[in-house]
């Protein structure tokens, strides 16, 4: 017998109550509940209003956003999903007509956000443009600007080299300045010096923010961003010196033409290198810049998006598994008591539930984040640079961290579909191809965790001076005095935060010991470093863990819920927390922080808040409120259709075309009439 979604009054009472109250660090734009059927401006309000509200500066949120909310202005959402050829000429059509209609309406260069499957405009209107305004100088910020935003200029952002990638000093592009003509040349001295990887850049793009080894008088001035044309405006042919294209299938991304670029001795005008904060003379002196980390602006921009859009990824796959999981019955409890839904047993229970809080929780992250970096921002246009490290050791593991939860937690999901979950129209896959890239793509994640580990151990060393840290690294304190855990049964939440902050600082102190043990042994720094590189990295995750357990549980507090809410979503930030702990038990263990007897509570009150929030399952997905055309899944669809929908996909398939395939005329026919003859020898 299936479950189809039930018309609950009070169930749809409660929905309105979760999109009306909860605080937006925790989810979208939330709105009563109106089946799909019914209401054609859902993806105006869920998709459109909540890309303008997370992706667009002040100036364009205080325009658009009262359009949008007036349905002045009414936007909607876009996904591709088919092969990489046609995905591209797809995503084409689709930016084609939202940027139609925004220049009949005027406004900024910001597009939908297009789900978890790229397009190739994707760079140009985050890594491209937003370099840009972030790094170049007036001057060139009133040439470049309006050529980006009316699509002149059509950019990407090129960083990764074939035989390089996070290890920004072993790339290989140079350019080099020429006195003389007041020309900068970039070469690819080497098959390694490619550049690859960037997205935009096999088809779509026609400039390209490169960066590359400023050389001056045979000196090495370090990395540089050049504004450097590719292809002709006209016939979009590459320029001469220019050696561009596509690098090929990948195992998701289809929509993104990923390229491959080669310079050989291509000249560009000195204005072409950015100069916000780097400067060439036209006498070529050279002007440092305050900081090194400001030539890196857009990466650490980029990786406050990624965090967010890993929960919301995962919210897609806890989406699709825990609807179907209220479909689906598998099995009985009781003997002769009948199959049950799978959701009823407490093990797909504990599978799903904490993906959800896990989702719930890096959505909240990464608003925390993206807060941190436009406050960081502001303060380095007005010159204050004392926390770009910590905005940079931050999103960095950040960055890591949610991308691995993801990947980890997706995969959780479709297993828990069973079978059906294997399939491409479960939705699932699609999601794990799209989005598992960002445990590589914008800085490998173990090294990510390795520069946050610099931070916390220069922090660390202070710390052990008794000198003064920066409010982030408070938490490095936690082990003084031989502190012991108040947790009790009650679960306070205070007591939670400080048990997380207490394990990055256990962590953190760990791995400064180690690297103080190995530098004991006479081991140089750098091979003190390598031989602690693997405690190093679990202190950077266990400092972005602490981070992410205390943002959720401040934003459940600070919310302003309806009294039936408030418990439920202190339930999710609560079981947040709990199965973190459990995950690395004997981290907290460690000096005797927990008890025996507080692990066996917590394990406890982990499975007792499986059972509370089983009633509301359903509505905290719903919540995220993604729209069947969003998650593209027969098994996650709202109106509980799940085995009509599967059939449907399957008489979809190309070997349904014809009922019998002509492989078996070619093929199996002769060999079975051969097997035939073969038995009666």
């Amino acid at each position: 017998m299936r479950c189809k979604r039930p018309e609950d009054p009070q169930r749809r009472q409660n929905f309105t109550d979760i999109h009306s109250a909860l605080n937006p660090h925790l989810t979208c734009h939330f709105r009563p509940f109106l089946p799909y059927s019914s209401d054609p401006m859902r993806l105006h309000r869920s998709m459109f209003s909540d890309t303008l509200s997370r992706q667009s500066t002040k100036e364009q949120r205080d325009k658009w956003l009262p359009l949008a909310q007036n349905y002045a202005v009414v936007g909607t959402y876009a996904q591709t999903e088919l092969g990489h050829g046609y995905c591209l000429i797809n995503s084409f059509f689709v930016n084609f007509l939202f940027f139609e209609i925004r220049c009949q309406f005027g406004g900024s260069i910001m597009r939908p956000f297009l789900g978890h499957s790229p397009d190739p405009f994707a760079l140009h209107t985050s890594m491209f443009a937003y370099t840009l305004m972030r790094q170049a100088d007036q001057e060139q910020m009133a040439k470049w600007i309006p050529l980006a935003f009316s699509f002149t200029a059509v950019g990407t952002y090129a960083q990764t080299e074939l035989g390089h990638g996070s290890f920004l000093r072993g790339l290989e592009t140079t350019a080099e300045y020429d006195v003389r003509s007041r020309e900068f040349v970039l070469n690819s001295p080497s098959i390694t010096a490619s550049k690859f990887w960037p997205g935009g850049l096999g088809k779509t793009a026609n400039h390209c923010v490169v960066m590359a080894r400023l050389k001056m008088s045979g000196k090495d001035c370090g990395m540089q961003s050049f504004i450097v044309p590719i292809r002709d405006l006209e016939t979009h042919q590459p320029l001469p010196g220019v050696t561009v294209g596509d690098i090929g299938p990948k195992f998701g991304y289809s929509a993104m033409d990923n390229g491959f670029l080669r310079l050989d001795k291509v000249r560009v005008p000195r204005e072409n290198m950015l100069m916000r904060y780097s400067q060439v003379l036209e006498d070529g002196t050279f002007k440092h810049p305050k900081n090194d980390r400001l030539v890196y602006g857009s990466m650490t921009l980029i990786r406050t998006s990624i965090v967010g859009g890993c929960g919301r990824a995962l919210a897609k796959a806890a989406t699709i598994a825990t609807r179907y999981s209220t479909v689906r019955r598998q099995s009985e409890i009781a003997p002769k008591s009948g199959e049950v839904q799978v959701i009823d047993f407490q093990t797909q229970q504990h599978k799903l539930f904490t993906q959800i809080a896990s989702a719930y929780a890096l959505i909240n992250a990464g608003k925390f984040a993206a807060d941190l970096y436009n406050n960081v921002a502001a303060k380095i246009e007005g010159g204050q640079l004392e926390d770009l490290p910590v905005l940079h050791a931050l999103t960095a593991t950040l960055k890591a961290f949610s991308s691995w939860e993801m990947a980890s937690g997706i995969e959780q999901c479709r297993m828990s579909c069973g079978g059906h979950g294997y399939l491409l129209a479960s939705g699932i896959p699609q999601i794990y191809q799209d989005m598992v890239p960002a445990c590589t793509y914008e800085g490998e994640n173990t090294v990510m965790c390795l520069q946050t580990a610099r931070f916390l151990n220069k922090c660390q060393e202070a710390a052990n001076r008794g000198e003064k840290l920066p409010p982030m690294a408070h938490f490095l304190q936690a082990r003084s005095g031989n502190r012991k855990s108040g947790l009790t049964e009650r679960m306070e939440l205070d007591e939670l935060v400080a048990a997380f902050e207490f394990r990055a600082a256990t962590a953190s102190a760990e791995a400064n010991a180690r690297l103080k043990a190995q530098r004991a042994q006479g081991r140089s720094e750098a091979d003190a470093w390598n031989a602690s590189s693997q405690l190093l990295v679990q202190a950077a995750l266990a400092f972005s863990h602490a981070f992410t357990v205390r943002a959720f549980i401040e934003s459940v507090r600070n919310a302003k819920f309806h009294k039936s809410l408030e418990s439920v979503m202190t339930q999710v930030a609560t079981l947040y927390a709990l199965d973190g702990i459990l995950r690395f038990s004997g981290d907290f263990r460690k000096g005797n922080y927990m008890s025996d007897r507080q692990l066996e509570l917590v394990q406890d009150k982990l499975l007792d808040l499986l059972a509370a929030l089983k009633p509301n399952c359903v509505a905290l997905v719903d919540a995220f409120d993604f729209p069947d055309q969003v998650l593209g899944s027969a098994l996650g669809r709202w109106d509980g259709n799940v085995y009509e929908a599967i059939m449907e996909a399957a008489k979809k398939s190309p070997l349904n075309k014809t009922q019998v395939h002509p492989a078996f005329f070619k093929y199996q026919k002769p060999f079975m009439d051969w097997m035939k003859t073969q038995s009666k020898l």
